[in-house]
C-alpha cells in the first residue's frame, strides 16, 4: 500500500469539507477511502455570502473535534504541512488568489466547484497551473454518479441528444450557472462529451433552459431550476432508444478519483473539457444578456483569454 498522503484543506464553509473528511479520516465508515487523510485546514469563509457564514463554525468544529484536523493560520502554513490540497472554499471569487501559494509549491490540488467566479479567472487559474506545472483539476461529483455513468454508457444507437435537469439557485456573487448549475451542466457533458459549439438560453425568474449545439450534430439541453432543493436527472436520446437515469450517487466515487489523482498526478478530467463546460455556462449568461441570441463558445473564450 502507498504511504498515506497528508492532505490540507482550504475553506470549511461548504458541506464538501465535512463529507470529504468523513470519508478520508474515518476507517470505520462504510464509505471510507484509504490512501489519504485530512491533517490540516485553514477555515477561510466569505462574510458577504450567507451560505458561507452560516456554516463555517459548525464545519470547523466537526473537523477539529470528530476528525482530528488541526487548524492553521494561513494557506501558506497548510501548503507547507501537506502533500496535496483540497481547495474547498465555497466562494469561487477567492480561488485564483488561493491557488497561488499552492502552485508556487507545486502541490497537487483539487479545486472544488466552481473553479472561479468569472470565466476570465477560470482561464487564468488553468494558465497558472500549466505555467507552474502543478497537477490540478476540478469536477462535479455527478460525473461519477453510477446512474449518470450508466446513462453515458447506455446503447441507444447513434446518440442524438440529451436533457439534464437540476437545481441552480442563484448566488449574486457568481454567474447564474457557475455556483450550482455546474452539477447538471457537467452531467450533460458526461453523457454527451465535449464538442459544444454554441448555445441559446430562455430565462424566467424561476427557470433557465439552455440549448447547446454540438459539432457532430448532437443537441444538449440544460433545464436549470433556480431553487433549492430540486431533483436531478439526465436522459439520453438515440436512434434506437431512450435511456433515463435510474439512480443517483454521492461524493465517494469522486473522492476515490481525487485520491488517485493525488497519488499519480494524472487528472481524470482534462483542463480543456472543464474549460468548455465553463464556456458553456458563460455563453448561456451572454445569451441571456442578448435576449436569447445564439452565442458561440469560442467567442466567450476569446474574450476571457484577452
Amino acid at each position: 500500500m502507498p504511504e498515506e498522503l497528508r492532505l490540507g484543506m482550504i475553506g470549511l464553509d461548504t458541506s464538501h469539507s465535512v463529507e470529504f473528511t468523513r470519508r478520508l479520516n474515518d476507517p470505520a465508515s462504510l464509505q471510507h477511502i484509504p490512501g489519504a487523510r485530512v491533517m490540516h485546514a485553514f477555515p477561510e469563509f466569505s462574510p458577504d455570502m450567507p451560505w458561507s457564514v452560516d456554516r463555517v463554525k459548525e464545519f470547523t468544529r466537526e473537523l477539529e473535534e470528530q476528525h482530528g484536523v488541526r487548524m492553521l493560520g494561513s494557506i501558506a502554513e497548510v501548503v507547507a504541512e501537506s502533500d496535496a490540497i483540497l481547495l474547498c472554499s465555497l466562494d469561487g471569487r477567492k480561488h485564483l488568489s488561493q491557488v497561488e501559494p499552492i502552485f508556487a509549491a507545486k502541490k497537487p490540488v483539487f479545486v472544488d466547484k466552481p473553479v472561479a467566479a468569472t470565466l476570465k479567472d477560470v482561464v487564468s487559474l488553468y494558465e497558472l497551473a500549466a505555467e507552474s506545472e502543478t497537477p490540478c483539476f476540478s469536477a462535479s461529483a455527478m460525473r461519477w454518479y453510477p446512474g449518470i455513468i450508466e446513462v453515458a454508457q447506455a446503447n441507444v444507437g447513434e446518440v442524438r441528444s440529451a436533457i439534464s435537469f437540476g437545481p441552480s439557485p442563484l448566488e449574486p456573487n457568481h454567474p447564474d450557472l457557475f455556483f450550482y448549475g455546474i452539477h447538471p451542466t457537467e452531467a450533460l457533458f458526461t453523457v454527451l462529451g465535449p464538442g459544444c459549439q454554441r448555445v441559446q438560453r430562455v430565462t424566467t425568474p424561476h427557470t433557465s433552459v439552455v440549448t447547446g449545439m454540438w459539432e457532430d450534430g448532437k443537441v444538449g439541453t440544460l433545464h436549470a431550476m433556480h431553487r433549492w432543493p430540486a431533483e436531478y436527472k439526465v436522459t439520453k436520446f438515440g436512434d434506437t432508444g431512450i435511456f433515463e437515469q435510474k439512480e443517483a450517487g454521492d461524493y465517494t466515487p469522486m473522492l476515490r478519483e481525487i485520491v488517485k489523482f493525488f497519488q499519480t498526478k494524472q487528472s481524470p478530467v482534462t483542463m480543456s473539457e472543464t474549460l468548455e463546460i465553463y464556456c458553456f455556462m458563460e455563453a448561456a449568461d451572454e445569451s441571456r444578456r442578448w435576449g436569447g441570441s445564439s452565442v458561440e463558445l469560442s467567442e466567450v473564450l476569446a474574450r476571457a483569454s484577452e
